[in-house]
């Protein structure tokens, strides 16, 4: 909770701060990298940095988390804070980097906004900054702990043992810890971390769904290659598709993360996903089938084409096996065989039952326009959960750009809304 006399402060300078929030992160991370070139090579995605989603994803987080502070002062923003402790654990990230990003944001904000920064702007701005901060070094410890590691030492060496071509832009790699042992438990819809050694000496990390249910003893992968244009956006998942083999070793990430708010309930879900994006789904709906769990489930899908539709057997199988599931298709190319449908995925057309919790994972703006059908039906925000990889610019672009635009704290507290279950990136 703000203080009292931090209140009135943010409140008066929020719309100004969220006016060029675009321009202090910009500066922010031009200054970080001058100073700690090593994050950008080793820590940061290049591509994100490149594109600028960084900067958006950084730029809603704090205006969201600010809006949130004054909106309901009574309230922790429990599902942003998560969602961002969660991609800072599967990272590494430790206490000591808060002071660090500290020292370069304010220094950004004060170089930016200039005289209008005064040590009561300052002071109150530094309060907002340090409870969030707070909070996530409180929460990132905690997930150390239940994962029985020291903060930050969450990696180790796994190797491929299969690797499986499962589109022509997809592949599967099933791992298995290097030294033999079982690679360890999970939560299905969780993600990993892999770290890739690329040929300029870089150490770039990317965040990838565990695609096959918890219980296995070993970990699956499945990695598209993404083709959307030159330069650094892809090269993880480019190395990944041109040198990993079995028998390679890579270093990987405990898991971290949760799609599925209570996966030991018995509530019914939707799974609703597109594209990449069901491969979290494939790890749920395999666990709730192993388990034989007489959990009601909606599984709907949306793909290119059927032979863009990664696991599409695998998932059909599961969902034939599973006599609580019901499984929907949408392709936009090749549909009707099947017993698919054409085009876009059609929620409305969709039997739901009551008191149901969603779980949305795929493109943003799929994402968006699943839940805003859900909402439309009824579904309450609190139970539609999402999950993206990268910067979260759902949470980015609703926050600020309605902050720019002078609406900072309304569309603050609505971006929260937005998120509900799960925040922003930062």
């Amino acid at each position: 909770m703000l203080s009292e006399q931090s209140v009135p402060v943010v409140r008066a300078t929020l719309p100004a701060v969220g006016a060029a929030i675009g321009e202090i992160a910009d500066l922010f991370y031009a200054e970080l990298f001058a100073d700690r070139p090593e994050l950008l090579r080793d820590l940061f995605n290049r591509g994100n940095q490149a594109n600028g989603r960084q900067r958006q994803a950084l730029a809603g987080s704090i205006a969201a988390f600010a809006g949130m502070l004054l909106e309901r002062p009574d309230e922790r923003p429990d599902t942003m804070l998560a969602r961002i402790a969660g991609k800072h654990a599967s990272l590494g990230i430790t206490s000591d980097q808060y002071e660090l990003v500290h020292r370069h944001l304010f220094a950004a904000i004060a170089q930016v906004l200039g005289d209008a920064v005064t040590p009561e702007v300052a002071e109150a701005w530094d309060e907002v900054y340090w409870l969030m901060a707070g909070a996530l070094i409180a929460r990132e410890s905690r997930l150390y702990q239940e994962a029985g590691v020291a903060d930050g030492e969450v990696w180790q060496r796994m190797e491929i043992v299969a690797r499986r071509r499962e589109t022509a832009d997809v592949v599967s790699y099933t791992l298995r810890r290097a030294d033999g042992c079982p690679a360890g438990p999970f939560r299905p819809g969780q993600y990993v971390s892999v770290q890739a050694q690329l040929p300029d000496g870089a150490r770039q990390i990317r965040q990838y769904s565990l695609s096959a249910a918890p219980g296995a003893g070993d970990w699956r992968i499945s990695v598209k290659r993404l083709r959307d244009g030159a330069g650094p956006e892809g090269e993880v998942s480019s190395w990944l598709h041109g040198h990993a083999r079995p028998g390679d070793l890579l270093t990987v990430s405990l898991p971290f993360g949760g799609l599925v708010p209570d996966e030991t309930g018995d509530g019914p879900l939707l799974l609703a996903s597109a594209g990449i994006g069901g491969t979290p789904m494939l790890s749920v709906l395999g666990h709730l089938t192993a388990t034989g769990t007489a959990r009601q489930v909606v599984v709907a899908h949306a793909d290119r084409s059927p032979a863009d539709h990664a696991h599409r057997e695998e998932l059909r199988a599961l969902a034939d096996r599973n006599p609580h599931a019901r499984l929907s298709l949408w392709y936009e190319r090749g549909h009707g065989a099947d017993g698919s449908a054409a085009g876009r995925m059609d929620i409305g057309s969709l039997d739901l039952p009551e008191d149901l919790t969603a779980c949305l994972c795929g493109p943003l703006p799929f994402m968006k326009a699943v839940r805003a059908d859900l909402l439309r039906r009824g579904v309450p925000a609190r139970r539609i959960h999402y999950e993206v990889f990268g910067p979260d610019l759902w949470l980015g672009r609703d926050a600020a750009d309605a902050a720019g635009a002078g609406r900072a704290v309304g569309a603050a507290g609505t971006a929260v809304d937005d998120a509900a279950a799960s925040p922003a990136d930062s």
